[in-house]
């Protein structure tokens, strides 16, 4: 019986060469198949990484190295310390969905011209019940919500849809996979940003020294070793794209 071809693998694998960087994984030729790790092992011996099974792989990618739950397989925050061998294209194809499920499909389809883009409008416009108040947030609010939400330290997709005016995820500041229309989380993320925008404003007097240093502290925050804090708890003042939000918003001012 003969293999039927699947063009979407074929293009992905021609575009490969010797070594290619997927979001967090080195994906290297070895003879006929391909060897696999993590960004951060590329200059790590075989002997010093955990050889593991590709079966391996989805629970792998569930939780971070301290255990919390990964409800975005973008994230940068997949775990080290391992490698895979696979024999063949299609054994790569297998380990690759399960890191980063759709990607190579999304990739392929981000080299049509055009490509298949769900604009932010577009994409909430078409939503019902609980989200369908995220249509009511501004070009402005939109914008801000979504750089904060996508922000590199968050997800390593590049995105290529847009609100507003904002600008598209710039080639090569995150990864080769793409962002074809908003995903749930950010979806959610709206739908809070909205509800934040709702509350009743307190207003505070800032003198002009003052946006600094505020700055300078949300940074702070975000930069330092991750606490216990779920990813997707928006409902959590100290969530990271909740620090994020605030920071866009005084950067904006």
């Amino acid at each position: 019986m003969t293999a039927v071809a699947n063009p979407t693998l074929k293009a992905f694998i021609e575009q490969l060469g010797d070594e290619l960087l997927l979001a967090q994984v080195v994906i290297r030729r070895a003879g006929r198949g391909y060897e696999l790790c993590h960004a951060s092992d590329r200059q790590r011996t075989p002997a010093e990484l955990r050889l593991a099974p590709v079966a391996e792989l989805r629970a792998l990618a569930l939780h971070t190295a301290a255990g919390a739950f990964r409800p975005l397989k973008s994230a940068p925050n997949l775990q080290s310390g391992w490698r895979v061998i696979v024999q063949n294209d299609e054994e790569l194809e297998s380990a690759l969905s399960q890191l980063y499920p759709g990607a190579i499909a999304d990739w392929f389809a981000a080299q049509q011209q055009p490509a298949p883009v769900t604009h932010y409008r577009e994409f909430t416009e078409r939503q019902t019940g609980m989200y369908r108040v995220t249509t009511m947030l501004t070009d402005e609010q939109g914008a801000q919500m979504t750089r904060a939400c996508c922000h590199r330290r968050f997800c390593l997709k590049r995105r290529l849809w847009t609100v507003g005016d904002l600008a598209l995820d710039a080639a090569g500041e995150k990864s080769l996979i793409p962002c074809l229309e908003p995903c749930a989380i950010l979806l959610e993320f709206a739908r809070k940003t909205l509800r934040l925008e709702q509350e009743e404003k307190t207003t505070a007097s800032v003198t002009p020294g003052e946006p600094e240093p505020l700055q300078a502290a949300l940074e702070s925050a975000l930069n330092a070793p991750a606490a216990a804090e779920r990813e997707a708890d928006f409902d959590s003042p100290a969530n990271p794209r909740r620090l994020q939000l605030a920071l866009e918003k005084l950067k904006s001012k």
